[in-house]
């Protein structure tokens, strides 16, 4: 696959650094020659033939502090560092990464390739059969490996400003438009008015075999949805078919399986990007495992893939149980305890009415006697989104994971104020714990 954004951007690149270079030219600087021998075809012995050959590549090098002072340079520059297969391609042209580490990689790559679109030219103009070769070669190093598994999933209920969105080395979200190469049936069209989706992009360096690679891209793409869940209040899913290939090779579907139906739209602003960078890479590293907590992150989870938020709330009410109220449901402690973590003190009494009357509208939804409108779906709401801010904070470091005893501590404890608030804070503590009793 290529990427539409990096392609313009080096495109854009090379045609400002080629009119630098030629502007040179035109002002009396010369691209040196070096006589190179070759012997005529058939020949093994006799004079050798003497030709000039272009030291372009010497004549680039010494202008480059000229060319990084183009405006465009830092996008193109910001473009390389942000490829995979920066280092193939590096190799490929005789760079020891070894020895080039870090930033110093970008301006050997840049070297590399306007060495490649003007090699052995003693002008610089452009030609646009050598640049789209040159760029050809350059993105092929992103696939270069034989054995690496390339992963093209759907993603719903998410909108970005950004083309594309790299997460971490070999994870990229993208918009439809902005890579070309893509399996037949990825970019879906738009229907009914409804926005369109975005893709997720995923490589992976096979070590064992293409069942094992597909295993870890399955994991990958759960903990990039996981993360996607938690960042907002979009209900975000991805498309239940992906596509893989191995290296070059043809693309196959790839079943994820149902992941329910998208609700609202997560909006990721480029001021946030770095944000659910960072958010997507903690949650990957903090995924608990084999507690309380992991429990209830599956219970939210399978929440979300649920048709309708009544469905989901006997989940979300599962999940908060399992981490406020460890006494049981006969103990009544959820809704106060979810108040004093979720509320402000002037509006902890409104949230413990309304989680008794979620906890209420979970038993009529049981019974089949509870009629769907926006008074219970906006309460099933509430609950998903309390829920979640708790999981993300706890994830996050923000909060103890033992949730109901700092629930506790807050609803015994009055604030450090003064004066009437602070009794008016006290009194509206102890009206929620006689409302639990």
């Amino acid at each position: 696959m290529r990427s539409v954004r990096f392609q313009a951007a080096l495109t854009e690149f090379v045609e400002a650094a080629a009119e630098v270079l030629q502007a040179d030219i035109a002002a009396g600087a010369e691209v040196p020659f070096e006589l190179e021998p070759r012997r005529r075809r058939g020949a093994s012995s006799g004079a050798a033939l003497y030709c000039y050959r272009a030291l372009t590549g010497q004549f680039i090098a010494e202008r480059l502090p000229a060319i990084e002072r183009l405006p465009i340079h830092s996008l193109a520059a910001d473009a390389l560092a942000g490829f995979d297969g920066l280092d193939r391609y590096l190799t490929s042209v005789g760079v020891d990464v070894a020895r080039v580490t870090g930033r110093a990689r970008v301006p050997a790559a840049i070297a590399a390739l306007l060495d490649d679109v003007f090699r052995e030219q003693s002008g610089f103009e452009l030609h646009p059969d050598r640049l789209q070769g040159a760029l050809e070669r350059l993105e092929s190093s992103a696939f270069a490996e034989a054995g690496e598994l390339t992963v093209v999933a759907t993603l719903h209920g998410v909108t970005m400003a950004s083309a594309e969105l790299a997460l971490t080395k070999g994870l990229t979200i993208a918009q439809c438009d902005a890579l070309e190469g893509l399996p037949e049936g990825a970019t879906g069209s738009r229907q009914g008015g409804e926005p369109g989706h975005l893709l997720v992009v995923l490589g992976i360096e096979e070590e064992d075999d293409a069942q094992d690679a597909t295993l870890r891209g399955r994991a990958v793409l759960t903990d990039l949805l996981r993360a996607l869940r938690l960042f907002g209040d979009g209900r975000v899913t991805l498309g239940p078919l992906a596509w893989a290939r191995v290296g070059g090779g043809p693309w196959s579907a790839l079943a994820l399986g149902a992941g329910g139906r998208p609700h609202g739209m997560l909006v990721v602003t480029a001021e946030q990007e770095d944000e659910l960078r960072a958010f997507c890479n903690l949650v990957s590293r903090r995924a608990p495992h084999g507690n309380e907590l992991a429990w209830a992150l599956r219970r939210f989870e399978l929440g979300c893939e649920r048709e309708s938020s009544y469905e989901a709330l006997s989940d979300h009410l599962l999940a908060l149980r399992a981490l406020l109220e460890p006494e049981g449901p006969e103990s009544g402690l959820l809704p106060g305890r979810l108040a004093a973590l979720c509320a402000t003190p002037l509006l902890r009494r409104q949230l413990t009415e309304r989680t008794m009357e979620a906890v209420d509208l979970e038993r009529d939804i049981v019974a089949g006697t509870a009629p769907e409108q926006a008074h219970g779906r906006a309460l099933a709401q509430e609950i998903a989104d309390n829920l979640r801010a708790l999981l993300r904070d706890v994830i996050c470091g923000h909060l103890s994971a033992d949730l109901a005893a700092v629930a506790d501590e807050i609803l015994l404890t009055p604030p450090l104020a003064s004066g009437e608030q602070v009794l008016g804070d006290a009194g509206e503590s102890e009206e929620i714990l006689d409302l639990l009793v």
